[in-house]
């Protein structure tokens, strides 16, 4: 199987992806602010969720 490469995607899935993209970084920020002054479970996995995210777009695994 070939490499996944975004690029070859259909223009709206594109678009999709590259809008998720930028808004990862935003959202990351205030979720670890948040997680830091009012620690809960779902704030703590939801955090490592998003720092997962934005290591994969940029590492361009996705």
């Amino acid at each position: 199987m070939a490499r996944y490469y975004r690029y070859r995607l259909p223009p709206w899935a594109r678009h999709c992806i590259f809008v998720i993209e930028k808004c990862t970084l935003p959202i990351m920020i205030f979720q670890l602010i948040r997680t830091l002054l009012w620690p809960t479970t779902l704030d703590v996995f939801l955090a490592g969720f998003l720092v997962g995210v934005y290591i994969a777009f940029y590492l361009e695994w996705i």
